[in-house]
């Protein structure tokens, strides 16, 4: 797939967006810039975007891509760190708009150097961003079997998680783990059943994306610096692809559009115990037709909430 990724729920995000022509916007999760260069379409020449992205490759390739872009800032980043970034870039400006597509792009996938697939081997790395932290191999390599099938479990819900674990420290103990291919022939042993059309190895191999990368809390730190970026009126558009992810998205949107339950009994809510936000609209799913172009897109689910004053 070189270099190409689709943006999922593109148009269906944008609306969720409200676009204003001169409005200052966020694309917390630039990826290769499909959803950027869609919203900078849309805008005028007063409009303006910040884009965020944690991969460096990802900045680089946008560099190339948006390089007469004079409405565009990149900058490689965590989305964790939204409420400084944010502020920092504006220069006063009022932003009307985040968008988060939490999709591992096309490029990270189809780059067995990355080591996010076990579709072709490569090193086992798995970092979003290789300039921080460390690869899966080191984890993996000195984490103990309770730890493993812990991360496995809650991340992958992997129901043969122990079995997978016993396998990698077993393995380990010969000699070190260090190729994706290793790995996901050994779970491919150790798990029993195949869920139709699924590698055995997907659930563990999304596991410990998740868990070497932080995503949920780093989703969790997005979405509340979001919410402090933004201006009264504007819109928080977040596509998930999976139910873990999902499940902080909702949560994190009906927990801000309600009062704070301890004072939902009074009469007049005092300051800050009001609701944040205002859902909009239902969840929204890819078309079929969306779904036939683009498989990847089967499991996204669009949510939207906009901030209150």
């Amino acid at each position: 797939m070189g270099d190409e990724h689709t943006p999922v729920l593109a148009a269906e995000a944008l609306a969720g967006l409200a676009l204003e022509a001169g409005g200052y916007y966020v694309d917390a999760t630039f990826g290769r810039g499909g959803h950027t260069a869609l919203i900078l379409q849309a805008l005028g020449p007063e409009g303006a975007v910040l884009a965020i992205d944690r991969d460096p490759q990802a900045i680089a390739a946008g560099r190339q891509r948006f390089a007469d872009e004079m409405r565009l800032t990149l900058v490689h980043a965590s989305f964790a760190d939204l409420g400084t970034l944010v502020p920092l870039h504006a220069q006063g400006r009022a932003c009307r708009g985040v968008l988060f597509d939490l999709g591992v792009s096309s490029p990270q996938l189809d780059d067995a150097r990355r080591g996010f697939s076990f579709r072709a081997d490569g090193p086992l790395d798995m970092r979003m961003d290789p300039t921080r932290g460390e690869p899966v191999s080191a984890w993996l390599a000195r984490a103990g079997v309770d730890e493993i099938r812990e991360v496995i479990a809650t991340f992958g819900e992997e129901r043969f998680a122990r079995r997978v674990a016993r396998a990698i420290v077993e393995a380990r103990s010969q000699r070190p783990l260090t190729r994706t291919g290793e790995l996901a022939e050994l779970v491919a042993r150790a798990v029993r059943t195949r869920e139709p059309g699924k590698h055995p190895a997907t659930r563990t191999f999304q596991a410990l994306r998740m868990f070497i990368n932080d995503e949920l809390g780093q989703l969790e730190r997005g979405l509340l610096g979001a919410l402090a970026a933004l201006s009264p009126g504007g819109r928080l558009a977040v596509i998930t692809f999976h139910s873990l992810e999902d499940r902080v998205v909702k949560r994190f949107m009906q927990r801000e559009s309600q009062p704070d339950p301890a004072l939902a009994h009074l009469p007049v809510l005092p300051r800050g115990a009001e609701p944040s936000l205002k859902l909009i609209g239902r969840k929204v799913r890819p078309s079929e037709a969306e779904v036939r172009r683009n498989p990847r897109s089967r499991s996204a689910l669009l949510r939207v909430a906009e901030k209150l004053a």
